[in-house]
């Protein structure tokens, strides 16, 4: 597809936000108008076979309207996409930005292997496994509770920002009882340990660094409609998670890309923490979603700075018969040729998406979904939903 950058609220790339919709392959080089990224962070399609619906105002995901198809054909064919995507972002990475790439049990182990070569095993900085916190649980073998992020850099002084208070935990109590018995001269309780001759001062109020594995961000805060940061846009992630990865992997007033953006909750934590952002998302449903949420944040009408694109959006959707025929042009850029997969399946009448064929799913107690598997949902939002449901957003001049 050749994507035409719109923006929000200014089309040139060197301000702080850009939004373009169309295939990151050939948007990335007009997003990279403004310098290169310290932060690329990309949650694809899982090539989970089946095409994703989006909640609008009231309904399920599942019966909604498509906002992409992840169906690929086989591993090989996903992999064939996303190659060249990731040299793209390659060469976008500033000197000390990283690559945060998001899959799940289906494709990381492969993704992995082809991200090293693309990025240079050395580069490969290390993973965090985000557990969302729920989804069905299998009868036999694992359930499969947790997602992966890869993070690739360019050279060993990549940007993180391991004392920021996102990627502090507190420590267990029975450490805080042995061992933080001293106090300073400002009442602070710390420990002392000297280690190679050198002593080194912790302190309690400071938290220790957390680890690889994040369990304290919950993927309901962003799939349940009574929630306010809740787009219905499915395999939304919470903004929290991008939050801690936007603080940990960039600096205020650094730039920071998501090029398969969805939703846009990237660009919308990028925004609050003073960072510059840019978005791409092949998916006009992402896009206006996404717009419809930066326009919010920013304090702007809907229509600001958006007008004249999305009259021009809708005058193209017209003229190639309509939202829908649109939609499913841009969701096919990125699938190859072959029948559609089915839509996704209703979490509470089928198994899990991680469940292997023939062996029935054990929901959990709590019926909640996994998050790379959209439900329907068990609850909707009413049509006086809070502002950040699209029920309530307001229209397009």
């Amino acid at each position: 597809m050749e994507g035409e950058a719109t923006s929000a609220p200014s089309s040139d790339a060197k301000s702080a936000g850009f939004l373009a919709m169309g295939d990151c392959l050939s948007l990335i080089p007009a997003a990279r108008a403004g310098g290169n990224f310290q932060l690329i962070y990309v949650d694809p399609p899982y090539n989970a076979g089946v095409s994703r619906g989006a909640r609008r105002g009231t309904g399920a995901r599942a019966s909604g309207e498509i906002a992409y198809r992840d169906s690929w054909g086989g591993i090989d064919a996903f992999l064939a996409m996303l190659e060249p995507r990731l040299e793209a972002m390659r060469d976008a990475l500033d000197e000390r930005g990283t690559l945060w790439l998001h899959l799940d049990h289906r494709t990381v182990h492969e993704a992995k292997v082809l991200a090293d070569r693309v990025f240079g095993r050395r580069n490969f900085v290390g993973e965090v496994i985000w557990v969302p916190g729920n989804g069905g649980r299998r009868r036999r073998g694992p359930s499969q509770t947790h997602q992966t992020l890869l993070i690739y850099g360019r050279r060993e002084d990549f940007i993180y920002n391991e004392d920021d208070p996102a990627l502090r935990e507190p420590y267990a109590e029975t450490s805080l009882r042995m061992h933080f018995t001293q106090v300073d001269e400002a009442g602070r309780r710390y420990r002392e340990r000297v280690i190679g001759g050198k002593a080194y001062r912790y302190y309690a109020d400071q938290g220790r660094r957390l680890g690889s594995v994040w369990t304290d961000l919950p993927a309901m805060r962003a799939n349940t409609p009574l929630i306010k940061e809740a787009t219905g846009y499915p395999t939304q992630k919470p903004e929290a998670l991008l939050e801690r990865i936007v603080r940990a992997a960039s600096l205020p007033g650094g730039r920071v890309l998501d090029p398969m953006c969805g939703s846009g909750t990237t660009l919308v934590a990028a925004q609050r923490l003073g960072r510059r952002w840019a978005g791409i998302d092949a998916s006009p449903l992402a896009y206006d979603v996404a717009s419809r949420r930066l326009a919010q944040v920013m304090g702007q009408r809907r229509g600001d700075g958006l007008a004249v694109d999305r009259a021009e959006n809708v005058a193209k959707e017209e003229a190639t018969g309509g939202r829908r025929g649109n939609q499913r042009r841009a969701a096919d850029d990125y699938r190859p040729a072959g029948p559609n997969p089915p839509t996704e399946p209703c979490a509470s009448a089928e198994p899990s998406a991680s469940a292997e064929p023939g062996s029935p799913a054990e929901p959990s107690a709590s019926a909640e979904p996994s998050a790379s598997a959209e439900p329907c949902a068990s609850a909707e939002p009413s049509a006086s939903a809070e502002p950040g449901s699209l029920g309530e957003l307001p229209s397009i001049p």
